[in-house]
């Protein structure tokens, strides 16, 4: 489904800040795959959701896409077919633009109300109701008024609006208290069954990354360290996680963010 080969980037080469950031990765991940992902600051996480995205060139490599080679796809084009989700909560809306407009820019209606029919706000208010945020009662206020809670779980929604081949989320529920954090992880559960969605999923929590999906990797200096599923998978604790780590970076884990799991 998404194939990445032997993909490589360095940051600022030639530079004193010169940075390895990707290191001739190789990964597959097949249809249905919820992933996710775990690894210290600077372990290419977010790099590599960017390699996949298109947001610069590779210095080598090639990205596959449902079998299509997308390695010199602009970044805009990639977006039609892969949705992404950041920590921010800011990111992913119009603030100034209303629930309403937004699920209309999300539905491919550009925005416009005028292209908004009776259908549409019915479907609107049916997929807002299915976060249980009583969104669908406030469809005309702009989204720069809502928490970020209700933010993040609109852009999942709109992110998963026209079914992506590929939804990529990166952190996306860092930002949060963790009472409204579960409830998107839960919400994020629900519409990847519901729609049979592939995902990546980027977390500092290493107890959610055993948790949520059916695979977990852990990448280090630009590389994947360790790939785990199955029966291996759900044997695993949080001190394996570490220990794994440990063995296959020949480094200690002191990231107190992951191990806390905060």
């Amino acid at each position: 489904m998404l194939k990445l080969v032997d993909i490589s980037k360095t940051f600022y080469p030639g530079t004193p800040n010169e940075r390895l950031a990707l290191d001739s990765l190789t990964l597959h991940i097949h249809p249905g795959d919820f992933v996710s992902i775990i690894g210290a600051n600077g372990a290419g996480k977010s790099t590599l959701f960017n390699a996949i995205c298109g947001s610069f060139y590779l210095d080598k490599g090639q990205v596959f896409l449902d079998g299509q080679d997308i390695t010199m796809t602009p970044e805009h084009q990639r977006a039609r077919v892969i949705g992404r989700l950041f920590q921010d909560p800011m990111r992913g809306t119009a603030p100034d633009m209303s629930i309403e407009e937004n699920l209309a820019l999300a539905a491919g209606l550009g925005g416009w109300l005028s292209h908004v029919t009776g259908a549409d706000r019915k479907a609107f208010r049916e997929r807002l109701a299915l976060l249980d945020m009583g969104l669908e009662d406030r469809m005309t206020q702009p989204v720069g008024l809502l928490s970020g809670g209700q933010r993040q779980a609109l852009t999942l929604l709109m992110a998963t609006y026209q079914t992506p081949k590929l939804l990529l989320l990166d952190e996306h529920t860092a930002a949060l208290d963790p009472g409204t954090a579960e409830k998107v992880l839960n919400l994020t559960r629900e519409i990847i069954e519901t729609h049979h969605l592939t995902c990546l999923m980027i977390t500092h929590n290493m107890q959610s990354a055993l948790d949520l999906g059916n695979r977990t990797l852990m990448m280090d200096r630009g590389r994947v360290i360790y790939d785990v599923t199955g029966e291996e998978r759900a044997q695993l604790t949080v001190h394996d996680l570490t220990e794994k780590f440990r063995e296959r970076s020949g480094r200690e884990l002191n990231n107190d963010r992951m191990l806390l799991g905060q």
